[in-house]
């Protein structure tokens, strides 16, 4: 489900990461400050007052690298969060993760896994479905959410991931290895948001996004050329559509009506959200020629949507595009 499950009340690992507890470390990396994203994880240094010394809170995991993770979990709680750069809802995501961690200042860590480049990880985390977010206590995986969700709901999961770690001994701190000491600077304030945009990121903050939706829409009115709200509403309106359905209930109504146009639909959005991009292309373009007129309207403005959320240089989409054209001439 999107929906946001019970963190569970003690450490019950539902993935078994032993395979990568007992590889051998990688080589350690040369610390480096994240220079606009990521940085990435070398060997942890212990500092005193129990603390483990990292280059920065948001850091870059692999297969390779992350039986070093493992080893700061016994220190700090890490949020694991599985992502791609073509996932829509991820982009809505990470922004959420990434400003609340640094809020934690060193209470929690965020490692960012590529689900297309860690094949490794996206197994043992069991991700059917981006964005998943996971944690690790201790050593030990405890699976929190799948979709992309308010700012007020991730908090509260990041404060049960702290009571939880707080149960089970895990209450040490992270400090950025190398960071100078403030010197009572502000930071320079982002460049804001155009209004309608402003007011779309707002709404997704709050789970509104009929909201969203009709910010975007006004953007677009206001300026047809907007590509960032014509994403922006793409994006959203897959988040709306996918918002408290099931799994089972899209697949089993897909499969009970295999030429049905909005159960194809939902069940390409769920190929869509999970990473199974040319599944979702294949699905809605194979049953295009059977629909009538109204049907195929359907099927083309759908998989316009999805031409945004994946991007528009992204090479499926070009091959989908051509199919999709000869289809249609």
């Amino acid at each position: 489900m999107t929906n946001l499950p019970p963190v569970p009340a003690g450490l019950r690992g539902a993935v078994d990461l032993s395979s990568l507890v007992n590889r051998p470390p990688a080589p350690a990396a040369v610390p480096q400050a994240p220079s606009g994203g990521a940085g990435e994880v070398g060997q942890p240094a212990p500092t005193a007052g129990g603390a483990v010394a990292v280059p920065a809170f948001v850091l870059d995991a692999t297969d390779a690298s992350f039986s070093q993770f493992l080893e700061i979990s016994n220190t700090v709680p890490v949020i694991v969060d599985l992502w791609a750069e073509w996932c829509g809802p991820c982009k809505q995501l990470s922004p959420v993760l990434e400003k609340l961690i640094a809020e934690y200042a060193g209470r929690l860590l965020l490692a960012k896994v590529d689900v297309d480049a860690n094949p490794q990880l996206t197994q043992a985390f069991q991700a059917q479905s981006i964005p998943a977010v996971a944690a690790v206590i201790g050593g030990r995986p405890v699976q929190l959410f799948v979709g992309a969700l308010p700012e007020a709901q991730v908090r509260d999961v990041f404060e049960q991931v702290l009571e939880l770690a707080a149960q089970n001994g895990v209450t040490g701190t992270a400090v950025v290895d190398g960071a100078p000491e403030t010197d009572g600077g502000v930071e320079p304030e982002p460049e804001p948001l155009p209004p309608h945009h402003q007011d779309a990121y707002d709404a997704i903050d709050r789970g509104d996004y009929t909201a969203a939706i009709q910010a975007y829409k006004t953007a677009i009115a206001q300026d047809p050329r907007d590509q960032l709200a014509v994403a922006g509403l793409a994006q959203v309106s897959l988040l709306e559509r996918l918002q408290g359905v099931t799994i089972a209930d899209v697949r089993g109504a897909a499969a009970a009506d295999p030429t049905g146009v909005e159960s194809q639909l939902a069940v390409a959005d769920l190929d869509l959200s999970g990473g199974h991009i040319d599944d979702a292309f294949d699905r809605l373009l194979t049953l295009f020629p059977s629909l009538d007129q109204a049907g195929r309207d359907a099927v083309r403005t759908r998989l316009l949507e999805y031409f945004e959320i994946v991007g528009t240089d992204d090479a499926r989409v070009a091959t989908a595009r051509r199919r999709l054209a000869m289809l249609l001439y």
